[in-house]
């Protein structure tokens, strides 16, 4: 079996344009314009009108911020709407007033955040204090002159800091509540919303704040916080109500979220309840939500309160090259076929449309997916699908129909195991010639996952172990294959704004006199998006006498990248990939293959949009000169 081919397009030799839409999604939208929004990018879109204004007030506006620290500065400016709208007009001349002193109380907490507790904010209009202004102002005709002046004063930092009631069993440095660390507002509330967070985590859902004080002393540039909390008693859940399901039987809903009734009260357990509802995608939004006193039997009720979205949906994507032709690709589906969150897919793809005049060399593929949750319990997912194609990589030419049953157990949050049965017909032309396989497979796999963001990871890591034993039929051959891998994400720097990825994967195919025994699907390869980029698709592995590509029993691949944060939604990531296919059971290490590139990276809610170039370390004779890959999320 290849490495998993990723959701990439990839190209060689040549530059390529890309195209996809899925009404799934939905990023096509037309407004009154005729606006199309295209991952958001607005096109043929006319000028908006512009906001009509009652009796508009025009200002001339001078900030000093007083800061010499760049990122003070812009935190004031960023804070300040006179600044932010200092081009707009406003309305009337009480409406001006307004907006001044709603600034400086925005000013006086953007100081606060900066732990700058001596700032003084003063605003003036038409050269006169805003404190000192009537409640009706009236300023004359023009622009009128607004100056805005801040001292922003100095740092302060914290001096004694007090965990009081149920908040003293917790250490004040946990929270950054260290003696001498920078006193920033942001930090002390945060420090008393995570108190009643792991309050809660005790199962103690209404444990609150009673004190959360702050007394700056000028003197000494400290401040002294309080903070005091109330745990509550501790409550196991009660009755759960599910609200808002229309076609989804909500005791299915109840069941699935194992928010059990009697079961310890957790906040993580619920924030885990909504996400695992989340991704049934059936729901377009999930809420769980506690009720603000216990039951007379000391339980705590809970509500889940969902919208049910739309459970049918169609999509279609393509990609187009001078060397590959054009590939198209259709789906269908249904979420909800019986209520309790059972989902149909049928996909159908045709690639390589222009590379050939002959319609019966073209790529094909067609399938239908069905999953059902819930099926052996909570914890559990049954699956089962069909498959045919016709594929026609370099290594060999296939007409394959599979189909596979199996089911997917959740040991815990990150753990997850799975097992099936599979039945798969291949003709395949190969470098060994033209054969049939009929082979029966049991699927087996084990993965640990503790990533952070499953489409753009920053921490954790992923680790993935599978067997597969195998009898092919009319050759009468057992055969099995072993496959481990592991991704790994660490975050470096302020603000989690480079991230340090890497992969490593391995495995072996056991099993079979001759490599002909085996399927061309089932043997390994390297090469494409995703595995070793700046090569071909399946492009690396071991050949014959002439020159004819085998595949391999065995491989080792690993990846590095520096993913690289220019802007909120802007990266770039330098990479480099390696790996090596041998004949044998054991890698040799005989041909190792690397590539090395970088990418672009733009962030999407769906997840970041990816387009990688990449080039041979050591190309083939003959082989690809460079490639590059597009796709949705990161490329591992």
């Amino acid at each position: 079996m290849s490495p998993p081919r990723s959701s990439t397009a990839h190209w060689k030799g040549a530059a390529a344009f890309v195209l996809a839409a899925s009404t799934a999604l939905g990023p096509f939208s037309a407004g009154k314009a005729l606006a199309i929004n295209i991952f958001g990018l607005r096109l043929f879109e006319s000028a908006e009108e512009e906001i009509q204004v009652i009796d508009p007030v025009r200002y001339a506006l001078t900030f000093e911020s007083g800061a010499d620290d760049a990122d003070l500065r812009e935190a004031l400016e960023n804070a300040s709407r006179l600044y932010q709208d200092r081009d707009k007009p406003v309305s009337g001349d009480l409406g001006l007033l307004i907006k001044a002193r709603d600034d400086r109380e925005r000013l006086l907490a953007a100081l606060y955040e900066n732990a700058r507790y001596g700032g003084v904010v003063s605003i003036q209009i038409n050269g006169q204090d805003i404190e000192t202004l009537p409640p009706d102002p009236s300023f004359p005709d023009g622009a009128v002159p607004v100056a805005v002046r801040v001292t922003p004063g100095p740092v302060f930092t914290l001096g004694r800091v007090t965990l009081q009631g149920d908040a003293a069993q917790f250490a004040p440095s946990a929270y950054g509540l260290t003696p001498g660390a920078r006193a920033n507002s942001t930090l002390i509330i945060r420090a008393g919303e995570q108190i009643v967070a792991d309050l809660k985590e005790q199962s103690r859902p209404l444990a609150n704040l009673t004190e959360r004080s702050v007394v700056a002393d000028h003197a000494t540039s400290t401040v002294d916080v309080t903070i005091a909390a109330e745990g509550g008693p501790v409550a196991p859940v009660g009755d759960l109500t599910v609200t808002g399901t229309r076609t989804v039987d909500p005791t299915f809903v109840r069941d699935y979220s194992r928010l059990n009734e009697g079961r310890p009260y957790s906040p993580e357990n619920i924030r885990k309840a909504a996400e695992r509802l989340r991704q049934l995608n059936v729901f377009s939004s999930v809420t769980i939500t506690e009720a603000d006193r216990l039951a007379p039997n000391g339980t705590i009720p809970m509500t889940i309160q969902v919208s049910e979205g739309k459970h049918r949906y169609f999509g279609f994507g393509g990609q187009v090259s001078t060397t590959d032709g054009l590939g198209l690709q259709g789906y269908w589906g249904h979420r909800n076929l019986f209520g309790r969150a059972e989902s149909i897919r049928i996909e159908g793809s045709v690639d390589r449309i222009g590379e050939t005049a002959d319609i019966g060399g073209l790529d094909y593929s067609a399938s239908i997916l069905f999953a059902k949750p819930g099926a052996f319990g909570p914890a559990s997912t049954f699956t089962a699908s069909v498959k045919a194609a016709i594929s026609d990589p370099d290594a060999y030419r296939a007409k394959t129909i599979t189909a596979a049953a199996g089911a997917g157990f959740e040991l815990s949050p990150e753990d997850t195991v799975s097992a099936g049965a599979e039945l798969s017909l291949a003709d395949v032309d190969d470098a060994f010639g033209s054969n049939r396989y009929l082979t029966a497979a049991i699927p087996l796999e084990y993965v640990r996952d503790t990533r952070d963001d499953k489409l753009n990871a920053k921490e954790g890591y992923r680790a993935l172990i599978s067997a597969k034993p195998s009898y092919e039929i009319e050759g009468k051959t057992f055969f099995s294959s072993f496959e481990a891998t592991a991704s790994g994400y660490q975050a470096l720097g302020p603000e989690n704004r480079f991230v340090l990825a890497g992969r490593i994967g391995a495995g072996t195919l056991v099993g079979g006199d001759e490599l002909a025994d085996i399927p061309a699907p089932r043997r390994f390869y390297l090469g494409g998006g995703g595995s070793v980029r700046g090569y071909a698709f399946q492009e690396i592995g071991p050949r014959n006498a002439d020159n004819q590509q085998t595949g391999g029993r065995s491989y080792v691949s690993g990846s590095l990248e520096a993913r690289i944060a220019v802007t909120d939604t802007v990266g770039i990531v330098p990479f480099i990939d390696a790996g090596s296919v041998s004949a044998g059971e054991l890698p040799d290490f005989s041909d190792v293959r690397a590539g090395a590139g970088i990418g672009l990276r733009y962030a999407t809610p769906f997840g970041p949009i990816r387009l990688d170039f990449a080039v041979p370390l050591n190309k083939y004779p003959g082989g690809t000169d460079y490639g590059i890959y597009a796709g949705i999320g990161q490329s591992f």
